[in-house]
This record gives structure tokens, C-alpha cells and sequence, in this order.
């Protein structure tokens, strides 16, 4: 009876939308965090690991590799059988993949860990589409772009956190943390995120499940290791080679599948497959930024290029960024709402220009690198909140949990060609250094490569259609 009668007060008393948005944006900025947890110790891990620099290389790649495998794969399964369901439990996947590394020095055993910590990678996607499902439409666009300044804010608020834990503690506490911070998570959505109504019958498709990690994880590791192995090398061509041609069948399978894992032909509407495009260039311009300013604060004055910071200094000066993009995360979601989310990507992608231009034009002083970061923050801020918008606009109700991870990997494979892109040319200008250190060129290198993905990014967002594409039950239709 008791039982009976808490039933009904939680049915009667539904929970308040502002405690939904506050949940999903702690599991948002929870999963951006876990990217970079190791950045500190990141040089020092072949002395904590006792293992080759190429070996504890994996302790990050392992991470890329299965957030790219999961994310698409978790939007769909959160269709299927419940987002919240999926949610949970990708976050006790990650809870055991953070006491795992917590535990143990050994390297094979923290890259299993960290394998399993590539799961939380799929909250973000799902968590937008809960709040489409069961926000109030005002309240979507606001709560979406909040959602997606996640990505930036939890990797740049908690690289300092990372740095100061790092300087004063032992690096197992990193992990202790994160798996505190997901069973909070956990407990937090069990209780607060309401049951999924909105599901989809059918068959889930293994095959298509197989074929697509087959040929993610064939590009991504040439794209990744391609450094490491040589780009030319029989390994690097054969898994980048065969990820492509695996790519090609799974494709061909897809569209002949009654129940694919991705609808193709949704996936291949102007407006989906331009934002999609839109934002592997968006993914290389933020990422770029991640690598190339924390290594040129950090570098010694003796090179020529650097400014001779302290790792946490460092991380202090890219911070304001990911508080800019959250502070601007409620302005974008109404300038979506007057406007338009197309509007808000090119907004976001002429202030990526701006940003790059601004440092290949003045990079002498901490203060110019710390302008440039708050116009990264601000590009980002509105073009990542503008693409799940333009997304869910053109995507029928079915595919909201698919689609948006399907967005989540393209915007993965950009920041992990931004890692592989700019890790090379600054190796590649260090060999040239009589110090062994990147040069200011290497850096102006960088800096261009950047300004041209912004300019890619912007070019795309040009030709989306401004009307979204025709949809009976659109996921996030127009007002």
C-alpha cells in the first residue's frame, strides 16, 4: 500500500524541467571531462605505466576508438528500448571502467578501463534527445545548446582540475573522482530523468552493429597511429584502407536492411548530411585548439615559440573558453529560436575564423592567446548548439537517438584528424629544431590549417537549406 501511494505522488508531482536539464548537463559535462583526465600525465605515463611511449599511447587512442564505436550505436539502442535506460547504462559501463584503472598501474589493464570510460561518450547524444522527448518545445532549443556547450566546458573546467589534482596527489585519484562523478550520475538520472514513452518496435541490427565498428575503428586507428606506424606503411594503409572498403558494404547493406542500425536516406538529406559535413569541419577547428594553444603556453621561452607556463597556468588560460560557451549557451538557444539554428552555424564558424585569424596575426603575448580561446568559445558555443537544432529539424521522431549519434561521430572523426593532423606537423617541426622542440612555424602551420577547416565549416553551413528538410513527425519541429 505504502509502495502504492509513492507511486501515485511521483505521478501526480512530475518532475520539474529545470531539475531534467540540470541532470543531463552533469552528465554532459561528466563525459566531456573524461577526455581529458590524462592530459596532465600524459607525458609521464611510460614512467607510471612502466610501459613504451607507443604502448601507453593507447591509454588515449583506446578511448577515441570506443567512443566512436559507441555513440552511434548507443543513439540507436536509445531509440529501441529507452534513452534513459541506455543512459544508465552507459554510465555504469564507465563507472567500472574508471574503478578498473583506479586499481591498477598495469598497462593493459588501464587500457581496458579506459576502453570501457569511452562509453560516456554517448550520453551526450541521448541526452539531447530526452530533452526534445519530454522538455516543452520553448524550452528545447535553450536546453539543447546548453547540452552541447557540455562538450567544451567539462574538458576546459577540468583541465585545471585535472593539473591541480595531478600536482598534488597521486594520478589514481583522477579515477577515484570520475567514478565518484558517475555514481552520482547515476543515482541523479535513476531518480530524476522520467521513463522513456517514446520507443521504437523492431529488430535491433547486429550486423549492421559489426560492420560499422569494423570500419570506424579501421580509419580511426590509421587516422590516429598513422603518426606512430608511418603514414605509408603497410599497417596504417591496410586498417585505413579497409575501414573504407568495410564502410563501403556496410553502406550497401544498410540500404537494403529492413531494420538498418542507421536509416541511410534519412542520414543523406540535404540538410542532415551538410550539418553532418559542417561538423567534422567544426570537430577539427575546436580540437585543433585543444592540442596546438596548452602545448605553445606550455613550451619553453628557449624555443622561440613558447611562453614558458606552468601545465596548471596553462590550463587556466584556456578555461574561460568553456565558461564563455556556457554562459552563452541560453543566448544561443534564443537566437536560434528568432533566427534559425543555420543562422547560429555560421555565426559560430565566422568566429572560429576570427580566432584563428586573430593568432596567425598576433600570438606574441598571453593575453592574444587568451582572445583567440575566448573567440574559439564563442564559435563553438553556437555551432555546436546549432547542429543537433538542424539535426533533430529533419529527422523524423524515430531516428532523434540514431541521428544525433550519428552527428557525435562525425564530429568525432574531425577531432580526431585534428589530433593526427596537428601531432604530426608539430613532430615534424620539432625534428627540424636544433632544440627538438615545435617551431613558431610549425605553430603558424597550425594556425592555418585551423583558419581553413573554420572557412570549410562556414562555406558548408552556406548551403543548408534554410527551411528544414519535409517531415510528417519531425524530431524537433519548426515553431
Amino acid at each position: 500500500m505504502m509502495r502504492d501511494d509513492t507511486l501515485r505522488r511521483r505521478l501526480s508531482s512530475p518532475t520539474p524541467y529545470r531539475a531534467i536539464i540540470a541532470v543531463l548537463l552533469s552528465t554532459g559535462l561528466c563525459a566531456s571531462f573524461l577526455f581529458t583526465l590524462v592530459v596532465p600525465i600524459q607525458s609521464e605515463l611510460p614512467a607510471l605505466l612502466n610501459a613504451d611511449r607507443e604502448d601507453t599511447a593507447w591509454v588515449v587512442t583506446a578511448t577515441l576508438l570506443a567512443s566512436a564505436v559507441v555513440t552511434p550505436i548507443a543513439g540507436r539502442l536509445g531509440d529501441m528500448y529507452g534513452k534513459r535506460r541506455i543512459i544508465l547504462w552507459l554510465l555504469a559501463v564507465t563507472l567500472l571502467g574508471s574503478i578498473i584503472v583506479a586499481l591498477s598501474s598495469q598497462i593493459a589493464v588501464v587500457i581496458v578501463g579506459r576502453t570501457l570510460q569511452g562509453a560516456m561518450s554517448g550520453v551526450i547524444p541521448l541526452g539531447i534527445s530526452v530533452m526534445r522527448d519530454v522538455l516543452p518545445t520553448e524550452r528545447v532549443d535553450a536546453a539543447v545548446a546548453m547540452m552541447s556547450a557540455t562538450l567544451g566546458v567539462g574538458g576546459a573546467v577540468g583541465l585545471p582540475v585535472s593539473a591541480l589534482i595531478t600536482e598534488h596527489a597521486d594520478w589514481h585519484v583522477l579515477f577515484w573522482m570520475t567514478a565518484g562523478l558517475c555514481a552520482i550520475a547515476l543515482v541523479l538520472v535513476l531518480r530524476i530523468i522520467p521513463v522513456d514513452v517514446l520507443r521504437v518496435a523492431g529488430r535491433f541490427d547486429y550486423l549492421g552493429t559489426i560492420g560499422l565498428s569494423i570500419a570506424l575503428l579501421g580509419v580511426l586507428l590509421a587516422v590516429s597511429r598513422g603518426d606512430q606506424w608511418g603514414w605509408l606503411s603497410p599497417l596504417t594503409l591496410g586498417c585505413g584502407i579497409g575501414g573504407v572498403l568495410v564502410g563501403i558494404l556496410w553502406a550497401w547493406n544498410q540500404l537494403r536492411a529492413r531494420e538498418p542500425l542507421l536509416d541511410l536516406r534519412v542520414a543523406a538529406r540535404r540538410p542532415v548530411l551538410l550539418t553532418n559535413l559542417a561538423s567534422i569541419a567544426m570537430g577539427f577547428a575546436l580540437f585543433a585548439s585543444n592540442v596546438v594553444y596548452p602545448q605553445l603556453l606550455e613550451l619553453p621561452v628557449e624555443s622561440g615559440a613558447g611562453f614558458g607556463l606552468s601545465l596548471l597556468m596553462a590550463s587556466l588560460i584556456v578555461m574561460p573558453s568553456g565558461v564563455l560557451m556556457m554562459l552563452l549557451s541560453p543566448v544561443a538557444g534564443r537566437v536560434a529560436r528568432a533566427v534559425g539554428p543555420k543562422v547560429l552555424l555560421i555565426v559560430g564558424s565566422l568566429a572560429l575564423v576570427a580566432a584563428y585569424g586573430f593568432t596567425i596575426a598576433l600570438h606574441t603575448t598571453v593575453w592574444q592567446i587568451l582572445v583567440a580561446n575566448l573567440l574559439i568559445g564563442v564559435g563553438i558555443g553556437f555551432g555546436y548548439a546549432a547542429m543537433p537544432m538542424l539535426i533533430m529539424r529533419s529527422v523524423p521522431q524515430n531516428e532523434t537517438g540514431a541521428s544525433n549519434g550519428l552527428n557525435a561521430l562525425f564530429r568525432s572523426l574531425g577531432t580526431s584528424a585534428a589530433a593526427a593532423v596537428m601531432g604530426a606537423v608539430l613532430a615534424a617541426s620539432s625534428a627540424q629544431s636544433p632544440a627538438g622542440l615545435p617551431t613558431s612555424e610549425g605553430f603558424m602551420l597550425t594556425f592555418v590549417l585551423g583558419i581553413i577547416a573554420a572557412a570549410v565549416a562556414f562555406a558548408i553551413a552556406m548551403l543548408i537549406p534554410s527551411a528544414p528538410a519535409e517531415e510528417a513527425h519531425p524530431s524537433l519541429p519548426e515553431e
